[in-house]
């Protein structure tokens, strides 16, 4: 047959050489069962499928909240003085909410069908904000007795960032109804300070639920809780476990971030390239990886300034932000570590000499800060002080007043509303009393920075949580429950 090359006339050698040319020249295509070989172009539909069969597990596991506003109706405040939370006082004023936002505040407002509260010789602030509360977690009076009732810290390992203290929070703890009447709206509550990495934490309405998911802030950013300092040295070191040191601290950090690095490109290249097997699912390099991409907040609890400066020359190394330190005892010493960076101090008045790292603490740190120009929030870290924000910064205020510092109450209002409001993420929804921003508000019986004022109402999204003259409005937790002296009644 001219022309063609006739295989029966070739030699078995020759034959077989033909045969394996002709079966590896031939175009490969997968059927509709069988993926893509490495070597054929990635489809965004297959991209697609991937990704919904692996997606990046940085992310994964929130419980998204259930939580919904009380009852609540529109309510026109009148003849008030005004905190506004960005700095402004306003006398003889009116605040008007509707639908559960905040919608004016002026003079001679007019509420429609509002229900109208007198507020005459009263002030009106913003909700308070506590960034860094334990409640639910390490609940009084239990662990005033018994301290294996509380579930602030997983303290199997420094570096428990793969727990989250949501999956730990009694919500019958009574502290969140005490930080309610202390005209708290919102709060932050973080694991506990033992381990380095302590987990992710969560931000709460104190309101009253049966489950954490109920309380819940709505789409509210996540935060990390991390430690650097004297208790995962102590704790551990006296464990005979690492760390033993300040450097074995900073060595673990490095170790476990470099690690969340490689992790984080694994799944990068997996995302642009998903052939094969997704990379094995690790809870704590989740975690990591997420603060690398910028998707936590990183919350650090750290006293001393050299303690502070290693903390953010670990974030530069790694960038990742660092949103706020915690406790700050000595913010004062470097009131540029903030400024330059933005990160915000959280502090308390006068927290002093209860160990070593504490033992320069000052009153005046709060004030000496904000003359810095830096972000300063007071915090409770303290079921007991978390009732009593506002007399905590009263008392911050005051020493800065005593060494010639002085601000008026329109500024010092900022550092538990606002500027908390900021640490959270949240500043573009509570802590300001402006319109679109949720009506979080509280009506104090006078100055709220006086010892003698209370909160006597508290409107958090709207609706009245909390009234001190009204018994309809004074919710209870199962721990204040109990029989009568005297048996049944």
């Amino acid at each position: 047959m001219k022309g063609l090359l006739s295989t029966a006339l070739l030699p078995p050698l020759i034959l077989s050489l033909v045969c394996v040319t002709t079966v590896a020249s031939a175009p490969k295509r997968p059927g509709p069962h069988h993926p893509p070989t490495a070597n054929a172009p990635v489809t965004e539909a297959f991209k697609a499928e991937k990704a919904q069969q692996h997606p990046i597990p940085f992310m994964l596991g929130t419980v998204p909240s259930t939580y919904k506003p009380l009852p609540r109706q529109d309510v026109l405040i009148t003849h008030a003085t005004v905190l506004d939370g960005a700095g402004h006082r306003f006398d003889d004023a009116d605040v008007l909410s509707r639908d559960g936002k905040i919608i004016a505040i002026g003079t001679h407002l007019e509420g429609g069908n509002a229900r109208v509260i007198d507020a005459s010789g009263r002030w009106v602030t913003p909700g308070l904000i506590d960034p860094h509360s334990h409640d639910g977690t390490y609940s009084m009076p239990l662990t005033s007795i018994d301290d294996e009732s509380s579930d602030v810290s997983e303290i199997s390992s420094p570096i428990a960032a793969d727990t989250w203290i949501e999956h730990a929070i009694n919500t019958q703890d009574a502290s969140f109804i005490y930080a309610l009447q202390g005209g708290v709206t919102t709060l932050q509550v973080l694991p506990g300070s033992t381990p380095q990495i302590g987990g992710r934490a969560v931000t709460l309405h104190p309101i009253p639920a049966t489950n954490v998911a109920a309380m819940k802030f709505p789409n509210a950013p996540q935060g990390l809780k991390m430690a650097c300092g004297e208790n995962a040295k102590g704790y551990f070191g006296g464990k005979g476990m690492r760390p033993t040191s300040r450097q074995g601290e900073m060595a673990n950090f490095r170790d476990i971030f470099s690690q969340a690095a490689g992790y984080r490109d694994q799944w990068n290249h997996y995302e642009q390239d998903p052939h094969g097997p997704p990379p094995s699912r690790d809870l704590k390099l989740d975690t990591l990886a997420a603060v690398l991409n910028g998707d936590l907040r990183v919350n650090i609890h750290c006293y001393r300034a050299d303690d502070m400066a290693e903390m953010q020359a670990l974030a530069t190394e790694f960038d990742f932000k660092i949103v706020a330190f915690h406790h700050t005892v000595e913010g004062y010493k470097n009131p540029d570590l903030f400024t330059k960076t933005g990160t915000c101090a959280i502090v308390w008045p006068d927290w002093w000499g209860f160990k070593m790292e504490a033992n320069d603490g000052i009153r005046e740190n709060a004030a000496i800060l904000d003359a810095a120009g830096a972000c300063v929030t007071v915090h409770s870290d303290s079921p007991v002080i978390g009732q009593r924000l506002n007399i905590e910064a009263a008392k911050a205020a005051a020493a800065g007043r005593h060494m010639g510092l002085p601000e008026p109450p329109e500024h010092i209002i900022k550092w538990i509303t606002s500027n908390p409001a900021k640490v959270l993420g949240l500043e573009d929804r509570i802590g300001t009393l402006a319109p679109g921003y949720n009506a979080d508000i509280v009506i104090w019986s006078g100055d709220p920075f006086s010892i003698y004022s209370k909160a006597d109402t508290v409107m958090i999204d709207g609706a009245i949580a909390y009234d001190r003259n009204d018994p309809t409005y004074q919710p209870l937790s199962d721990f204040q429950l109990g029989r009568k002296a005297g048996g049944v009644q």
